[in-house]
Formats: C-alpha cells, structure tokens, sequence
C-alpha cells in the first residue's frame, strides 16, 4: 500500500468521486497530498456546497478538522507553490490521482506541459516510474480525447473513467460513487470495504 498518495481535483464534472477518495485515503492512513485548480473550486461549490479556499493554508485547515485528519497526514498546496515535495522528482509521491480529470489537464500532462503544479507533479510521477491515475469525466469523446489517453497509457498511466457498474444494485448515487472509488483504490492497493467484490455479490 502507498504511503504518500498526491490527489489532485481539476475542473471536470465528478467532484464527489474526488472528494470521497480524499475521505478513504485519510481513514486508510494515507498521507495525501492534495492539489487542486482555480476551476475545482468552482465545481466543487456547485456540486457538493464545498467551498475549497483559495488560500491553501486555510483549506488544509479546514479539511483536517472536516475529515479529523492529524498532522501530516493531510497537506495542501498553493497552485503555484514550486517548493512542495511533488514538484521535483527528489521527493516524489509514491502515487498520484488526478479525480475528477478535466480533458485540458489530461492533454497537458498527455503532452509532457508543466506549467502548473498539478501538470508537474504528474510529469514528476511519470518520470519516476510511480502510478498516476486519471479519472476523466466527459462525454463523448472526441479523436483528440482518444489520442492524448492512448499517450498516456502507453507512458504509463491508468485511464479509469468513472464508469459505474449497476451488478452491485445501487440504491443512491452514494453507491454509485463508491463503486468508482472503490476501482481507484485497488489500483492504489488501498484495502477498503466500499462494496462486495465480483462473487460475492448476492444473485452472482
């Protein structure tokens, strides 16, 4: 299991897959590293209610007392803060996710651009031979959509669009949620009892 996970939400619909991750990973006692962009803050005001701060001090503030999270166990980063651990390949994470994936980032990161953290930190992660998982939402998919997710695959990266299943018989879009995460999580080998594995399922 990974120690130091790096989460980042960017602007794409699918704010509470990533805001439910961040809550498993703090109860998994992951140290996460959490990243997020000017148009998350949006998405996420407009999905969830959830104000997240411009100021990163005030939103690592206010997540470690939202989700009881001790020290060092959850730190944020400002946008444009070059000195954080993720930004250079001498002290990478040992994961990254990128949840929700906006299709800009994920042809940024498809075409090796780093001119903003979350870009970098997956550059880094990348480079180092380390997992990066982007969850993109969006529909449908154009060529350039396709292309830039074939890049990334082959450069080593997980596409895992968040893609429900329905065999588990979900009754709120909660289940729903958690059955994305509960898939980034295996990738992560994050234990987690979020639902039934495939057998077990009652009717299966």
């Amino acid at each position: 299991m990974p120690e130091t996970i790096c989460l980042a939400f960017t602007g794409a619909s699918g704010m509470p897959y990533g805001v439910r991750l961040l809550e498993c990973l703090l109860a998994a006692d992951c140290r996460v590293q959490l990243l997020y962009s000017r148009v998350a803050q949006i998405v996420a005001r407009q999905e969830m209610a959830l104000d997240l701060p411009a100021r990163a001090s005030d939103a690592q503030a206010a997540l470690r007392e939202r989700y009881r999270a001790l020290p060092g166990r959850l730190e944020v980063y400002g946008r444009e803060e070059w000195f954080a651990p993720v930004a250079s390949g001498s002290n990478p994470p040992d994961a990254m996710v990128v949840c929700p994936c906006s299709m800009g980032t994920l042809a940024a990161i498809a075409q090796g651009l780093a001119s903003k953290l979350i870009e970098r930190a997956a550059d880094v992660v990348l480079k180092e031979n380390r997992k990066l998982i982007l969850v993109p939402r969006e529909t449908p998919l154009s060529a350039i959509h396709l292309e830039n997710m074939l890049r990334l695959v082959r450069a080593g990266a997980v596409v895992l669009p968040p893609n429900p299943g329905f065999y588990h018989h979900p009754q709120r879009v909660e289940d729903m949620v958690d059955f994305v995460v509960a898939r980034i999580l295996d990738q992560l080998r994050v234990p987690h009892a979020l639902l039934e594995r495939w057998g077990n399922v009652a009717g299966g």
